[in-house]
């Protein structure tokens, strides 16, 4: 059956709510590594990795291949948040390869198994633990979507979904981002300022919330002195450190966490997308264990960790994180993919390079112009998207394990579309 045929359905049925299916408008129905095919036999370079749930690529055979072990074992399917084998493995597996080579002593609490979950876990444990109600959120900020997530989040047009007043959305003062301002602007000098002027009229914090690279905010990056810098005024100020680690962690900022090498201590971080290292729901909250308050089901819910997922991550930290040599690959593929995206802001005037790693874009000015360059890729076999304040940034979210020669191709398919976009663009301005 055709992807027009099968269309159909999703047009009576499905929810106007939907989006990237407007973008991508073809129905897809297998996908391996770093490619995806249509129902007509066509293939895809994926750059968009489900929004970095799929670090890993599609279907990895070793993490499918355990996952329909445990299944065809009778393995535990779900069990709420019970002991099983798959858990205690998993636990291990992260202490192990993560934690403790790190030196981090974080418990992990298994949230609902969305991101957004984990970020509500986060600022109500933060409330908790420093009796204070306010949290210090950022510009082009990205948390969630549920209403405490959403209160953290900048972006008017996902607030809009609140209902008109947003009077769920409180308890939280907006700041300016690293660099929010141009580079002539120090943003931290600024929160110091406010928050430590006692008539500023912004409440104490009980925690500062920040991602070090905003995936939906444009991928800006934050400089290393701004990050140290919050965690230190953090601690100056008897407040939290939360770092949302959500898009950016799993090796997408070229390290497993996006604020290594950095000297902050953060006292929680959530994980999600590729947590499950195979696009199952998993999220989890890091938790100090002097912070670790909570009182049996004070966060709970049905869905508290994923048995299936717990046998995928587990292979996905023993597969590419026991030692460095996978984080050298990172290395370098962040050079190939700068060096790629370099060549395409050259072909449009004042596009600026964004974000670091494996988690970079070009900011071509236009929200108009960024949407046509992605529409053309995806006529040309690319999957690809946008972001930023006002959709101006084209961003690259290719999984981590593509190949150089399939990278290679999808930037010569990016460069080739900026080309033909930019060349309409100049026609109709003119």
């Amino acid at each position: 059956m055709s992807s027009e045929t099968l269309k159909s359905i999703f047009e009576t049925r499905e929810s106007q709510v939907r989006s990237y299916c407007r973008s991508f408008d073809t129905v897809f129905t297998k996908a391996s590594g770093s490619e995806m095919t249509n129902t007509d036999g066509k293939t895809y370079i994926d750059f968009l990795a489900g929004c970095s749930s799929l670090n890993y690529g599609h279907n990895d055979p070793d993490m499918k291949q355990a996952l329909v072990d445990h299944i065809l074992g009778d393995g535990i399917a779900h069990g709420l948040d019970m002991y099983t084998d798959t858990k205690a493995q998993f636990l291990q597996a992260y202490e192990d390869i993560i934690l403790k080579p790190r030196g981090m002593s974080h418990k992990i609490m298994m949230t609902g198994p969305t991101g957004t979950n984990a970020v509500e876990a986060a600022i109500k444990l933060a409330r908790k633990v420093t009796g204070r109600r306010n949290i210090i959120s950022f510009t082009n900020a990205f948390h969630g979507m549920t209403m405490g997530a959403l209160s953290l989040t900048g972006n008017a047009g996902k607030r809009a979904g609140s209902g008109n007043s947003n009077a769920g959305l409180t308890g939280v003062t907006h700041m300016p981002y690293d660099g929010a301002f141009g580079d002539g602007v120090d943003t931290l000098e600024h929160l110091r300022m406010m928050l430590t002027n006692p008539s500023s009229g912004i409440d104490a914090p009980a925690a500062f919330i920040f991602e070090p690279i905003q995936g939906e905010g444009g991928l800006n990056a934050a400089s290393q002195d701004w990050i140290e810098g919050i965690g230190k005024l953090a601690k100056e100020l008897g407040a939290l450190v939360i770092v949302d680690d959500i898009q950016s962690g799993c090796g997408r900022s070229g390290t497993y966490f996006g604020f290594e090498g950095m000297d902050i201590d953060p006292d929680m971080i959530t994980q999600a997308k590729s947590l499950s290292g195979f696009g199952l729901p998993f999220a989890a909250l890091l938790i100090k264990p002097e912070l670790d308050i909570w009182k049996p089901a004070e966060h709970n819910g049905t869905f508290r960790g994923n048995t299936h997922a717990f046998v995928t991550a587990r292979v996905a930290l023993e597969k590419f994180w026991k030692n460095d040599s996978f984080q050298q690959e990172l290395a370098d593929k962040a050079l190939i993919l700068t060096a790629g995206l370099q060549a395409v802001a050259d072909e449009v005037h004042g596009a600026k390079l964004k974000g670091r790693g494996l988690m970079q874009g070009v900011d071509v000015g236009s929200g108009e112009l960024a949407s046509d360059i992605c529409a053309r890729c995806f006529e040309n076999g690319l999957i690809i998207e946008t972001s930023g304040a006002h959709d101006e940034v084209v961003k690259v979210l290719a999984p981590l394990t593509t190949p150089t020669k399939t990278f290679q191709t999808g930037l010569e398919i990016l460069l080739d579309a900026t080309r033909s976009a930019t060349a309409q663009h100049k026609i109709a301005a003119e």
